[in-house]
């Protein structure tokens, strides 16, 4: 038997050598056939061997698919690391396919390509362990999807360096860098508590003045929401900004408009309106939509925007719509004197 292995590696080693010798621009039907003998050869030989193999297709940009593939998907992770991490032979639907049935070291390897698309790391963020978690955050070619970043940011609740990281991705978008921001400072005031119990109010006092000022800090830094509040003004002179733009910026998710367009329509400090609208409550939201007078259904429309920024909420529908009709503009004016007064103080 380990005869037949030995000559079956040999062969092995001589078709491969074959295929690299010859032009790298093999013909369809030339393909093919490596592909067919360099399949049947790879089975039933010992690890090393397909290992081997692995790591020398890995890198070539014309290998077999279907040897890549059935590489890719090896159990053991020794043959199926190099091809995961390197091969541009992989697209999007094997990765996603892999990243949902093999090992968490094949999410590893995974996460190293040198690109990634945002469907591939819904799944590696969803699915991976912190190490997974953190490779694919570390890498600059990986790219996040707004699901992905709100993932990311849940995650990074408690893991200081996971929320470093994240914190640094120069992608981020800026409402779930303040959403983590925001979590993270809550981790810090409970050590400091637990260290300092008889200056709790103080300490709170002086994680929200952080807090506050990275928000005035990085919304004056920020190019989107510049462009965001350049374009709403705009639309303020001209007399087209109304509940039903805000709606439009909202059933398309464009988070920065949104929020621009309420602070214009409620004469609030940028900051102050994100903040209400990226906050994990609903009452922010439906305070301001009270203010303006907003429809339910527009007031919907922002709930949905935020589901898909934040993922699902866990308060009922009915029970919310309820809420909100039951709330009185002189409550809800009331309310926001008090966030005016409170970012006042918070930055002062």
């Amino acid at each position: 038997m380990r005869g037949k292995e030995a000559h079956r590696a040999a062969l092995l080693r001589g078709v491969t050598d074959l295929f690299f010798a010859g032009n790298s621009d093999h013909s369809d039907d030339t393909l093919a056939l490596f592909d067919d003998v360099l399949t049947t050869l790879a089975q039933n030989i010992e690890v090393s061997a397909r290992a081997l193999l692995a790591s020398r297709l890995a890198s070539h940009p014309a290998a077999p698919p279907r040897i890549v593939h059935a590489l890719a998907f090896d159990d053991l992770i020794e043959i199926a690391a190099p091809v995961l991490s390197q091969s541009t032979r992989l697209d999007d639907n094997a990765l996603i396919e892999n990243a949902r049935t093999k090992s968490q070291a094949h999410l590893l390897a995974i996460s190293t390509r040198l690109r990634l698309s945002g469907l591939v790391t819904d799944v590696l963020v969803e699915r991976g362990d912190t190490r997974v978690v953190m490779s694919a955050a570390s890498n600059p070619g990986a790219e996040f999807s707004e699901a992905g970043y709100a993932r990311l940011v849940e995650r990074a609740e408690g893991n200081d360096d996971l929320a470093t990281c994240v914190g640094s991705r120069t992608s981020i978008p800026r409402h779930h860098l303040l959403k983590l921001i925001a979590r993270a400072s809550a981790a810090v005031r409970e050590k400091l508590r637990a260290v300092h119990p008889d200056a709790r109010e103080a300490i709170d006092a002086a994680v929200r003045r952080v807090v506050a000022n990275a928000q005035i800090r990085s919304a004056a830094d920020d190019i989107d929401v510049m462009a965001a509040q350049l374009h709403v003004g705009r639309l303020h002179e001209a007399s087209r900004l109304d509940e039903a733009q805000v709606a439009q910026f909202a059933r398309e998710s464009r988070f920065n408009e949104t929020n621009a367009a309420i602070a214009c329509l409620t004469s609030l400090p940028f900051v102050t309106v994100e903040s209400m609208m990226a906050g994990s409550r609903s009452e922010g939201v439906m305070v301001l939509a009270k203010v303006l007078d907003f429809s339910w259904s527009t007031l919907k429309a922002i709930f949905d925007m935020r589901v898909g920024l934040q993922g699902p909420q866990s308060t009922d529908e009915s029970f919310t719509k309820v809420s909100y009709e039951r709330l009185k503009p002189s409550t809800a004016q009331q309310i926001l004197r008090f966030h005016r007064m409170q970012q006042v103080r918070e930055v002062s």
